[in-house]
């Protein structure tokens, strides 16, 4: 337990900051998780609306990952680590394979 009062009061601005950014990351974590199982669908059924629902959840993961990285529950890096993961898996979806000639 804190022994003065500015130590009791950092213990709760601790506390509430954490739940704050407990909520953020929950919140990416989920878009992330939504945007990945919509590549899954689409790369079983490809289609207009499949695609459309691709592209709305990774835009979706894209803001919230821009916000946490603004408001400091992320740091920049790890931001632009999880949106590369994001655009890699789409980009594996959607764009068509290309067969190098002999390898």
């Amino acid at each position: 337990m804190a022994n003065n009062k500015s130590a009791q009061k950092r213990i709760l601005v601790a506390e509430r900051n954490r739940l704050h950014n407990r909520s953020y990351k929950s919140a990416v974590r989920t878009l992330m998780k939504r945007c990945f199982t919509a590549c899954q669908a689409y790369g079983d059924k490809p289609g207009d609306e499949t695609r459309q629902e691709v592209q709305s959840t990774m835009s979706a993961a894209f803001s919230k990952i821009d916000k946490a990285v603004k408001v400091g529950v992320l740091h920049r890096n790890n931001g632009a680590h999880q949106k590369s993961r994001l655009s890699a898996a789409v980009r594996r979806v959607t764009e068509p394979v290309a067969v190098t000639p002999g390898a």
